[in-house]
């Protein structure tokens, strides 16, 4: 191959990026350190999400910060002339959003050239035909005119994603491959982890790929469910109906469940209301539900006569699907929170679904395992999102050493949470870089199944890790030691104990919900500290407003149940029906303004994610006690604070 384009460093140097916009080509040497940790909400950040064609060009690393700033505005790098595209480490890190490649391949980007790459960006890559590498030798050879051979460029990739790139894509690759294909009729000898046993039992037999699910191996499987929601619905339906005309001959349509889950609150958004996006919302949402209607899909949509939506995906998955030893894959990068039934739960990009739709084979590049183990006794206050912060923070994760791996959480700290807190955990598996997290089923994921579903679920004996099973490494966290966690505005990898801030930071926003904080233990958390500042005459600070919001109706129900409502209400706190919202920029809890600081429970707080001003990540106790102190604080000092 020859890349005619130019190459767009990333540099961190003063001035270099725009030098290049500018028409400038620089070397190495001449832009400083490279930008590390550029996220999806950065390529293209969430309002972009909007668009699912050509129209992205223009929006390519809009968002993405250099020293501070935006240096790239919209259409600069489609009319700058480049291909090729430089970077540090984890470049794609973040939502799953395949809207990324998509407005980079759309802008003329051919290649990413970068230390490391993130897990679903890489494949989102490749099953658009963009090549990725981390051979920094490429660049003075690309600007020499040299040609480039697809050897080089998939050297060191296993054997599928270099089948895929070289058949162009994955859709070209699946029709001619995967069409009824089946599962495999033997099973790996042990001793194996559970990752290891539920993907045997998935795996499919493809013409031309002897795969051994051996780590860094690339194959398919089947899952049980698949699931897609309406920021992805639209593209992979141009994608399709491009491809392949209409009617669409979908595979085991039964199967795959439609959500709308993440707009149903862009009414209150600052940021669509401001930018007038709500045209572009309803017409993602007429392209969602056309798709739905027109193939007799199960779709979980916006509820009726009242704002919000039946619940959040992946939340929903956990509660009303996934099953122990299944697979479920969805188009989020939270889909791993299924792991908490043990289930192996894993995002996909839009053309990962859009071929899954059509053959039933999902791509799965093997991973190795990395072993949790949280032992110790959880201390009064703290919860699994300050141990996940614990974790996020660890210099193992920090350096990288999670990306692409399974997280399996073990221990008796993990044995003695209920699947809401273990949810936290593998949901925030997506900011640990790994493909999924696991908790090995056992009987309180039976008591679970049963008082969510009805079920009387029977765990069978292979339903575990085997002794002696291989692990990549091993990290133990003392959850003794762990006390409430805050991580600093920028990345939810910025871990700190709450009692190491050295000056008060005030609030102006404090959010409880999302995926990750809107489980029903969540809202027992919020309630305990609410109840306590009602009965005591207290309410949420002036100047500051708290919004919580279930992540599903069945917990909206849970809390009508058991009088929360009415607590919440006391304190001043704007209760949301169940949606996204704030933690994809798409409701109530968004900043309004650059001054503005919010405590958030959600999962991530990349820059701009919460809008224009800065997020500190926390668990839903100090969400609270930070709204009513009107500063970052945890529960137990505000009731220090109070009672003196």
């Amino acid at each position: 191959m020859k890349f005619d384009g130019r190459i767009l460093i990333l540099g961190t140097a003063p001035g270099a990026v725009s030098a290049q916009l500018a028409g400038k080509n620089l070397s190495l040497d001449q832009v400083g350190d490279l930008r590390n940790d550029i996220s999806t909400d950065e390529i293209t950040p969430l309002p972009i999400l909007l668009n699912y064609d050509e129209r992205l060009a223009r929006y390519a690393h809009t968002g993405t910060q250099i020293g501070g700033e935006k240096p790239i505005g919209e259409n600069a790098i489609a009319t700058g002339g480049f291909a090729v595209i430089v970077a540090g480490k984890r470049y794609g890190k973040g939502s799953s959003r395949e809207h990324s490649p998509l407005a980079e391949k759309s802008a003329g980007i051919r290649l990413v050239i970068a230390e490391s790459f993130e897990r679903i960006y890489r494949q989102n890559c490749d099953n658009l035909g963009i090549f990725t590498s981390s051979d920094f030798s490429l660049i003075d050879r690309i600007r020499a005119g040299s040609d480039i051979s697809i050897d080089e460029l998939v050297d060191g990739r296993d054997t599928l994603a270099q089948a895929i790139l070289r058949a162009g894509g994955l859709l070209a690759y699946g029709q001619e491959k995967l069409k009824g294909a089946k599962l495999r009729p033997s099973l790996p000898q042990g001793p194996l982890t559970l990752a290891q046993k539920i993907v045997a039992r998935h795996a499919l037999d493809v013409d031309g790929i002897d795969w051994d699910m051996a780590p860094g191996t690339g194959g398919f499987v089947r899952a049980g469910h698949r699931f897609i929601h309406e920021y992805y619905t639209a593209m992979a339906a141009h994608m399709l109906h491009d491809r392949f005309g209409t009617p669409l001959d979908l595979y085991d349509p039964e199967t795959i469940l439609l959500f709308e889950d993440h707009l149903s609150y862009a009414h209150r958004s600052p940021t669509h209301i401001k930018l007038g996006l709500l045209p572009q919302v309803r017409e993602l949402s007429d392209a969602h539900r056309a798709f739905g209607k027109q193939y007799g899909l199960t779709d979980h949509g916006y509820l009726l006569g009242e704002d919000g939506s039946e619940g959040i995906s992946h939340a929903m998955m956990a509660e009303s699907y996934a099953l122990p030893g299944g697979i479920v894959v969805g188009t989020d990068s939270h889909t791993p929170h299924s792991g908490a039934v043990g289930c192996f739960a894993y995002g996909v990009g839009t053309t990962d679904m859009a071929n899954a739709f059509m053959t039933g084979a999902i791509r799965l590049t093997m991973a190795d395992s990395l072993l949790v183990r949280l032992g110790g006794e959880i201390r009064p206050g703290v919860t699994a999102k300050d141990i996940v912060l614990t974790l996020l923070s660890t210099d193992l994760i920090r350096s990288g050493g999670g990306l692409g791996k399974v997280f399996e959480f073990a221990g008796p700290v993990v044995e003695a949470m209920s699947v809401d807190e273990r949810a936290t955990l593998t949901n925030m598996v997506a900011e640990l870089g790994g493909l999924t997290g696991l908790c090995a089923p056992d009987a309180e994921t039976v008591r679970f199944l049963k008082e969510r579903r009805g079920i009387d679920f029977i765990i069978e004996d292979w339903m575990q890790s085997d002794e002696g099973a291989a692990y990549a490494d091993r990290i133990t966290i003392d959850c003794a030691q762990v006390g409430p966690m805050l991580a600093r505005p920028g990345d939810p990898g910025n871990g700190m104990a709450v009692d190491d801030l050295e000056t008060p930071v005030q609030v102006d926003i404090a959010y409880g919900g999302s995926c990750t904080a809107g489980k029903r233990e969540d809202f027992d958390h919020y309630y305990k500290v609410a109840k306590w500042a009602a009965g005591r005459g207290l309410k949420v600070a002036s100047g500051v407003q708290l919004y919580l919001q279930c992540g599903t109706v069945q917990v909206r129900d849970y809390c009508i149940q058991n009088g929360y409502l009415d607590v919440f209400k006391a304190i001043g706190a704007e209760l949301l029906g169940p949606s996204c919202g704030a933690c994809g920029q798409c409701g109530p809890g968004v900043s309004e303004r650059a001054d503005q600081v919010t405590i958030s429970a959600i999962n991530r707080n990349f820059p701009g994610r919460g809008g224009p001003g800065t997020t500190w990540l926390a668990s839903p106790p100090t969400v609270v006690a930070s709204a009513i102190a009107g500063r970052i604080v945890t529960f137990e000092q505000l009731q220090k604070e109070t009672t003196g």
